[in-house]
């Protein structure tokens, strides 16, 4: 089993869009369950009839805020996801703890031509942190393979690249 330096499971949110991609994040938390603290929603845990502000203040304060890592798991459709951008603004607003790290997984069905990741197809504030330097990608089989590195690395970064994240984009009001 994998500790981070203190002896503490890493606390880990998983941000992806619930239609498409909800079978990799419940992967994700059988294979590695045992290995981090997941912080993510759970099936059912919040009411669809409250309202977008309402959700979003529940999400930011009982699950990113306590965050040390964000992963967002990358399918062809998660970059039109208002949630999944207010999950990452959220996860990497400057706050007592200081920001979560970040990491992007490109899912199998992310649209990659000629061997490389389309840059469209990815969440625009993930983008934005992953050309500042601060966020790295991964494709899913690099994940599952070096799974415990890479939230070891996110989390060492945090602090280390703090200086890079890049919050300034506004945070989506509708889904695209």
């Amino acid at each position: 089993m994998y500790f981070d330096v203190q002896g503490v499971k890493h606390k880990v949110f998983i941000s992806f869009y619930h239609h498409d991609d909800e079978c990799y994040k419940k992967k994700v938390e059988a294979y590695f369950g045992n290995r981090m603290i997941s912080k993510s929603v759970q099936d059912g845990e919040y009411d669809p009839d409250d309202s977008d502000e309402y959700v979003k203040r529940l999400i930011r304060e009982d699950k990113v805020s306590d965050s040390s890592v964000l992963v967002v798991l990358c399918g062809p459709n998660t970059w039109r996801r208002k949630h999944v951008d207010w999950e990452m603004y959220a996860g990497l607003r400057r706050s007592v703890n200081g920001t979560s790290g970040l990491v992007g997984v490109l899912l199998p069905e992310f649209p990659v031509s000629g061997g490389y990741c389309d840059y469209d197809y990815l969440p625009e504030r993930l983008h934005d942190n992953y050309k500042s330097g601060f966020a790295k990608l991964y494709t899913w089989d690099e994940f599952k393979v070096d799974f415990d590195r890479i939230i070891q690395e996110a989390f060492d970064n945090r602090k280390r690249l703090a200086s890079r994240v890049d919050n300034s984009r506004p945070q989506m009001k509708w889904n695209r």
